[in-house]
């Protein structure tokens, strides 16, 4: 039987009788057995109760017939080791959470479950999902599946190694400051960061705020959009985010096609004049120039007034907040090993006044003012995923970029976390590999609750990779 190549496909395939939710998650099973032990992506399993839940799909669809399963009844899916998994341990990568086994699903878990998705297991990140380097003193590192000797991203680094070595075409993730978007694109996978408030999160300790999101890893950006229709669904405690506005999650199942040549696309190398490495630099131009030439666009404008580099100084204040609304509880009983990065940026809050906080708020809304204004003009802003290309993992963060002494693990991370402060949904788009054979993305970005638009788009821009071999969907050879 040859394997279906989307988690749409394996749905679809289970509905028309062609596999079974059983042959789909022994498939996921015997894929992690084969491949996983020289990745470290998944570090907890639930093989009893997966294929249990597989089973109990495919009788009530022999029973029953296939006209009322939900939309992703029997399809394989990894969770993110920050949130919880009913009676499955969920450590965020710290051992003083070795033995947390909650009672109970986290929301964005518990509402994939109701659609269907038979959870496999558990992905690795850095201690608290901090960082976007996977690498914590329980579990190790999770090693990059084009070179395992480099970084995969972080801090849904294991979900996205694992969607790139296929043991699962779905995971979760989370984002604060590119945490979805970066492992997605070391890795070569798709990633959506929503509109804050798209997607329900009742485990965040902040009322509001463009910090602690979580959203879809994939193969590809319709599959992303099937697994948002199912986390974004405001039923089974959703509303308990104060966040989550009115939204028909449904919608997503179906996305639009525009005609790549009617779209008006700005680009972008730096946002401005954020560190952006000159390798990563020319990598985007020649991707620019391929999908440029693929396409037809009516206007493709390097914009180079856009300026958010401010952007890095105002998330750095606003992360230190939130922070203290996390970590307060908590923080004087760390040990003096834990997690640096969390730390480092909790430590500073301890320094930071309010009015500096009040400062830093007053900037962030003239920059979303500012990035709206863009959107009056143009569909989508393209620019880099990352400003560097993966680097060995031993390191915390690349020591420098072009020479520049990176000073702390924020400091490389611009591209992401300034589109965090403005709160702009982002798709990770996989556009081929470099000169080494590494994955290189870009972000595609939209208007603020324009999520449907801007994956419809960012759809539009996969086909047109996929006629080229240096823009198409890169597949690891781990074999």
């Amino acid at each position: 039987m040859k394997p279906e190549p989307t988690a749409k496909a394996q749905a679809r395939a289970i509905v028309q009788g062609n596999t079974s939710a059983a042959a789909l998650v022994e498939a996921s099973l015997q894929r992690i057995d084969r491949v996983n032990p020289s990745l470290n992506a998944v570090i907890s399993r639930d093989d009893d109760r997966a294929r249990a839940e597989a089973a109990a799909w495919d009788k009530q669809r022999q029973n029953h017939g296939a006209e009322n399963l939900p939309p992703l009844a029997g399809v394989p899916v990894l969770i993110k080791d920050n949130q919880s998994t009913q009676a499955l341990r969920t450590t965020l990568g710290s051992a003083r959470h070795l033995d947390n086994v909650p009672g109970a699903d986290a929301g964005i878990v518990a509402r994939l479950r109701a659609a269907g998705a038979v959870v496999v297991g558990k992905t690795n990140i850095p201690e608290y999902s901090i960082g976007a380097n996977t690498v914590n003193p329980l579990f190790g590192a999770t090693g990059n599946p084009f070179d395992p000797r480099r970084t995969c991203g972080g801090s849904s680094g294991g979900s996205a190694v694992a969607v790139a070595a296929d043991m699962a075409k779905l995971a979760t993730g989370s984002d604060h400051g590119g945490s979805l978007r970066i492992p997605a694109g070391f890795c070569g996978v798709v990633a959506f960061r929503a509109s804050p408030g798209v997607v329900p999160n009742e485990e965040r300790r902040t009322p509001a705020t463009h910090y602690s999101l979580q959203g879809p890893m994939a193969q590809t950006v319709e599959d992303a959009a099937l697994m948002l229709s199912v986390i974004a669904d405001r039923s089974l405690g959703g509303g308990r985010d104060p966040m989550a506005f009115p939204l028909e999650a449904e919608r997503f199942r179906a996305l639009d096609r525009p005609d790549p040549g009617g779209l008006r696309l700005a680009v972008s190398e730096d946002l401005g004049g954020l560190l952006v490495s000159q390798e990563t630099r020319a990598l985007f131009r020649d991707r620019i120039a391929r999908l440029s030439n693929a396409g037809g666009f009516r206007a493709l404008d390097w914009h180079d007034d856009l300026d958010l580099t401010d952007a890095p100084a105002v998330d750095w204040m606003l992360r230190q907040d939130v922070f203290v609304s996390q970590y307060y509880e908590e923080a004087d009983t760390w040990p003096d090993d834990f997690s640096p990065n969390v730390r480092q940026t909790y430590d500073a809050a301890r320094e930071t006044s309010m009015q500096d906080i009040a400062i830093a708020r007053h900037r962030q809304l003239t920059l979303i003012q500012h990035m709206h204004s863009l959107f009056e003009t143009y569909d989508a802003l393209i620019v880099p995923c990352v400003g560097v290309q993966p680097f060995e993992w031993r390191h915390n963060y690349p020591p420098r970029v072009d020479g520049k002494v990176i000073e702390n693990y924020m400091a490389w991370l611009h591209l992401t976390s300034s589109l965090t402060v403005v709160g702009n949904p982002v798709v990770a788009l996989p556009l081929g590999l470099d000169e080494r054979g590494l994955p290189f993305g870009v972000q595609v970005i939209g208007p603020r609750f324009g999520d449907h638009r801007l994956l419809s788009i960012a759809a539009a821009l996969e086909t047109l990779g996929q006629g080229d071999p240096a823009l198409a969907r890169p597949c690891p050879d781990l074999d």
